[in-house]
């Protein structure tokens, strides 16, 4: 008869924040901070005007976009899933912030939460596909990104309309004390985030799930809800970087989210997670977040093509596969015991 484990055990046990597994955790962070550091010193060496103050401030409330965006992408993984629907959802929350807000008051922010709401169901919707009608993360994910895409198609005639709120405008156009509005916003979500993945009942539910599946059924965790919880709140993340990224560019266009899937997906490996879930943090995938919009920012300052700057993308994370492979850190312990 198998014996009944607790749900918090069960949850440490393939959580990162082991006394083995939190080396490998530092030893990820500590390494994406200084790739961040050097990208920055090398930038200021090519022409005074990088590196400066004034671009980490850039680099910031450029990177608040992707931090939030993956940090949805990165519970999902978490979990041991994975989002496709991204894209789609940020051009469902930019068009109806635009369409249902700006168009009709542009001071109605609390119809903000309804938009949120909404992009949150498309979430919900691919969570039950997943978790009860059985089909695979990749497929489910893409299927509701093709009919939302296509919805918003219809809905706009291929042309959104409206304006940007003034509270989307607000949160990335003005400042909060002494620093850009982004940015104090971004502080605020990645300790929240921070909180919820790593000091949570619910976070170590995710990493459990993530590990052993069928070991977490066992053990009690609402594995059901659990499982669609994940998607529910990368909508919602999504939704949220739709709103802001039409305050920073006053407007929707029906492709706004294409840039962000595959960036998305590259913080949270970049950071040491797992791409088969029940290894990761949230703080090693805000650094990969902000790693990638440091290094794209310094290759549109140096007029690089679009395409380097994807292939560059490309082989940093296969750079980070590579580094981050189990093999490489039992070798590191080995050393340093």
């Amino acid at each position: 008869m198998t014996q009944k484990q607790d749900p918090q055990t069960l949850a440490q046990q393939g959580d990162t924040r082991g006394s083995a597994k939190l080396s490998r955790d530092t030893i990820s962070a500590a390494t994406v901070a200084v790739l961040c550091v050097l990208l920055l010193l090398s930038a200021r060496l090519v022409s005074p005007a990088l590196g400066s103050w004034n671009q980490v401030e850039t680099v910031l409330v450029l990177g608040f976009f992707l931090v939030v965006l993956s940090y949805g992408q990165g519970l999902v993984i978490l979990s041991g899933g994975l989002d496709l629907s991204l894209p789609a959802t940020i051009t469902l929350g930019g068009i109806l912030a635009t369409s249902w807000v700006g168009a009709t008051d542009p001071g109605a922010w609390y119809l903000l939460p309804v938009v949120l709401a909404v992009c949150g169901l498309v979430g919900l919707v691919s969570g039950i596909g997943i978790v009860w009608l059985r089909v695979p993360p990749f497929i489910m994910t893409m299927a509701m990104s093709i009919i939302v895409a296509s919805a918003l198609l219809g809905y706009t005639d291929g042309t959104p309309r409206g304006s940007a709120p003034d509270a989307a405008v607000w949160l990335m156009k003005s400042t909060f004390a002494g620093m850009p509005t982004p940015v104090s916003v971004l502080i605020g979500f990645v300790v929240v985030g921070w909180l919820f993945q790593s000091r949570s009942i619910w976070g170590r539910y995710l990493y459990a799930i993530g590990t052993n599946l069928d070991a977490a059924c066992i053990a009690g965790v609402p594995v059901v809800a659990m499982q669609i919880l994940p998607y529910v709140i990368s909508a919602i993340c999504a939704g949220f970087v739709g709103i802001a990224l039409v305050g920073y560019s006053s407007g929707a266009t029906l492709r706004m989210g294409d840039d962000y899937l595959l960036p998305s997906i590259a913080s949270v490996v970049i950071g040491g997670s797992s791409i088969l879930g029940g290894r990761g943090t949230n703080l090693g995938t805000v650094g990969g977040a902000i790693l990638l919009t440091t290094l794209g920012t310094i290759i549109s300052a140096l007029g690089m093509e679009f395409g380097l700057r994807t292939v560059i993308e490309g082989s940093i994370v296969l750079f980070a596969l590579l580094l981050l492979r189990e093999e490489l850190f039992q070798k590191l312990r080995t050393v340093w015991r």
